[in-house]
C-alpha cells in the first residue's frame, strides 16, 4: 500500500501523448472540453456541423497541441461511422471520445411534433451509441480508452417541453452503465457528465424568460448558472489515468442543484 501511494502524482492527470475526439466542439462546453483538454496534452479531433472554427482553433493552437477539424452532420449515420476512422486515419489511435453534440427543441407535449422528436432522439442518442461503438472498436485493440458521455439535469428529473430531450438523456446514462460492464475488461472507463444549467447558446431561450431564470437561480444553491469553464476539471479527470477505478457513473456539475 505505502508503494502505491508513493506512486501517485499530478502526472496522473497529464494526458500528453493522447488523441481526443470532441463532437459539438465549436463553441459552448464542446468547445469548453477541447480545450481543456489540449491544455492537459491531448492531441484533438474536433467535430462538428458547422464550419466555423477559427475561435475552437486560435485557442486549442496556443496550448501547442495539434488539432484536427472535422465537419460532420451527425444525423446521417454515414457521416457518424467516419468520424472514428477519420481521427484514426489522422493521428493512429483514439483514446478519448467525449460524445458532446446535442439537440434540443422545445414544445408543450401534446403538440410535439414527430419530427422533432426523431430530429433529437438521432442527435442525442443514436449518434452517441454508434459513435461510441465504432470508437469501442479501436479501443478494444489498443487495451485502452476513455469514453466521456453529456448527461444532463434530466439524466435524473423529467424537465417540462422536452419530451425527447429527457428521453435522450436518461438513455446516455443507461448506454454509460452498460457499455462500461462490457467494456472495462479491456481497460476502458466509460463515464458522463451531468452539466447543470449552463450558460450556452441551447439555455439561452430560458435565461431570457425572466421568471423562469429567477425560478431555476432560486434552486441553485452555487447562486448563478455555470460557465463553461465550471466543466473543463472534470473531462480532463475522466480522461486520464486519474479515473483509472472509475466506471459507469455519471458526475453531476450542478452547483448543487440535485443535492437542493
Amino acid at each position: 500500500m505505502i508503494n502505491q501511494l508513493h506512486s501517485f502524482s499530478l502526472e496522473y492527470f497529464s494526458l500528453v501523448g493522447k488523441v481526443a475526439i470532441v463532437t459539438g466542439a465549436n463553441k459552448g462546453l464542446g468547445q469548453g472540453y477541447a480545450v481543456a483538454l489540449a491544455k492537459a496534452g491531448a492531441d484533438i479531433f474536433a467535430v462538428s456541423r458547422s464550419g466555423d472554427w477559427e475561435e475552437t482553433k486560435t485557442l486549442i493552437e496556443e496550448t501547442g497541441q495539434r488539432v484536427t477539424f472535422f465537419q460532420a452532420d451527425l444525423s446521417d449515420r454515414e457521416a457518424v461511422k467516419q468520424v472514428a476512422s477519420q481521427c484514426v486515419k489522422t493521428y493512429g489511435k483514439i483514446d478519448i471520445l467525449v460524445n458532446n453534440a446535442g439537440t434540443i427543441r422545445r414544445s408543450p407535449i401534446i403538440e410535439y411534433k414527430e419530427q422533432d422528436w426523431d430530429d433529437v432522439i438521432e442527435i442525442n442518442l443514436n449518434s452517441l451509441y454508434l459513435l461510441s461503438q465504432e470508437a469501442a472498436k479501436v479501443m478494444v485493440g489498443q487495451k485502452s480508452g476513455k469514453i466521456i458521455n453529456i448527461a444532463s439535469m434530466l439524466s435524473f428529473q423529467g424537465g417540462k417541453f422536452v419530451p425527447p430531450y429527457t428521453a435522450s438523456k436518461h438513455a446516455v446514462a443507461g448506454l454509460t452503465k452498460a457499455f462500461a460492464n462490457e467494456l472495462a475488461e479491456y481497460n476502458i472507463q466509460i463515464n458522463a457528465i451531468a452539466p447543470g444549467y449552463v450558460a450556452t447558446d441551447n439555455t439561452a431561450p430560458i435565461r431570457a424568460d425572466e421568471k423562469r431564470n429567477a425560478e431555476i437561480l432560486s434552486r441553485i444553491p452555487a447562486g448563478r448558472w455555470a460557465d463553461p469553464s465550471d466543466l473543463m476539471g472534470a473531462v480532463v479527470f475522466l480522461s486520464s489515468k486519474a479515473s483509472d477505478y472509475m466506471n459507469g457513473h455519471i458526475l453531476a456539475i450542478d452547483g448543487g442543484w440535485l443535492a437542493r
